[in-house]
């Protein structure tokens, strides 16, 4: 059952319209104030203002803290509370949830950026274009929350109590990333890493899906979590043109010296298609799409992953992110023929 505490939270995430409780008033004052805050994040602690880092570092934890307290409240009501409360409240709760693991995960980026350009957001939003309560006023405070399709999507049938972690891309995992993504496919197809363990060299079709973004792009990277390990991955290029340019002259031609074409003989067919891919001029992206958008994105989920509520969290997460350093736009590369990734990115929004 539900503890006391539980339901006091539980109340005061929904306490009045216009009035919330005292642990959903210091959620968003713990978020007005991390962010506007955030270039003091990045000091060296020998400089004598490193009170400032170790202030903000300090209220990112609180604030990280409520919000994992609210994402088990999800979990534990959906496993405890009665079939007929449980759909009254659900989607109110399923909303929050969402909402908080998109603005942890921006605020712990936040911690390991060093923002130099204004978080822009766009102008004043109509009014109809947020929801009230807290989850609009946690929206109008990401980089994104004026993009009203990313944030409506009805809730799913069937709840899920499914923990989940948002969480930006660390330094270790850029070594453990091959090793774990056994169970990773790209934008709903089924997983291609299967079958790579027999390829003589590292698992190349692992750097297929993110090698790029990890050589060239790493500080807009984010993992979803749920109890089982790594599940879900977004990466963005802030500059897709300098990225694409680089990704051509240099890293390109270290990965086909690395993975020759002779590698994959009598290797499983996925192998050979890594191989292909890699020695495969790459389609060119027409000049005005870069300018209109100048950001490059890419995104994928485990198999597993059956909630478009975490799915959606990680594409408003990097979206933010890119966003706070002054994007005005994203694209996605897709094939036109691939109608499982265009429905993966069509219910992003």
């Amino acid at each position: 059952q539900l503890t006391l505490e539980e339901v006091r939270m539980l109340v005061e995430l929904f306490y009045l319209p216009y009035h919330h409780g005292p642990q959903a008033q210091h959620l968003l004052e713990h978020f007005r104030w991390l962010r506007a805050n955030s270039l003091s994040v990045g000091i060296p602690a020998t400089a004598p203002d490193a009170c400032e880092d170790m202030q903000w570092r300090g209220r990112a934890q609180s604030f990280q803290l409520l919000c994992a307290q609210t994402c088990r409240l999800h979990s534990r009501f959906v496993s405890s509370a009665g079939r007929a409360l449980l759909y009254d409240l659900h989607p109110y709760l399923w909303d929050i949830r969402n909402m908080l693991l998109a603005a942890s995960a921006f605020i712990r980026w936040l911690g390991c950026q060093s923002i130099t350009a204004p978080m822009l957001l766009g102008g004043d939003a109509e009014p109809w274009a947020r929801r009230g309560g807290l989850f609009g006023e946690l929206q109008a405070l990401l980089p994104v929350g004026n993009s009203c399709d990313l944030f409506y999507h009805p809730p799913p049938l069937f709840p899920s109590s499914q923990l989940y972690l948002l969480r930006p891309l660390l330094p270790l995992d850029k070594v453990r990333v091959t090793a774990r993504r056994g169970g990773l496919h790209h934008s709903g197809q089924s997983s291609p890493l299967h079958g790579l363990q027999q390829l003589s060299a590292a698992p190349a079709l692992a750097g297929r899906l993110l090698g790029s973004f990890l050589s060239l792009s790493p500080e807009y990277a984010f993992v979803l979590e749920d109890e089982g390990g790594p599940c879900g991955y977004a990466a963005g290029a802030l500059c897709a043109e300098g990225f694409l340019q680089q990704r051509d002259s240099s890293w390109l031609p270290a990965i086909r010296h690395k993975y020759p074409r002779d590698l994959g003989a009598g290797a499983a067919a996925l192998g050979q298609e890594a191989l292909r891919f890699f020695h495969a001029e790459p389609p060119a992206v027409p000049l005005p799409v870069l300018r209109r958008f100048p950001s490059l994105v890419q995104l994928g989920t485990a198999p597993r992953v059956l909630d478009v509520g975490a799915s959606r969290s990680l594409a408003i997460c990097l979206l933010s992110a890119l966003r706070a350093n002054g994007s005005r736009g994203v694209f996605c590369q897709v094939s036109a023929t691939d109608r499982q990734q265009l429905s993966f990115y069509s219910k992003l929004g």
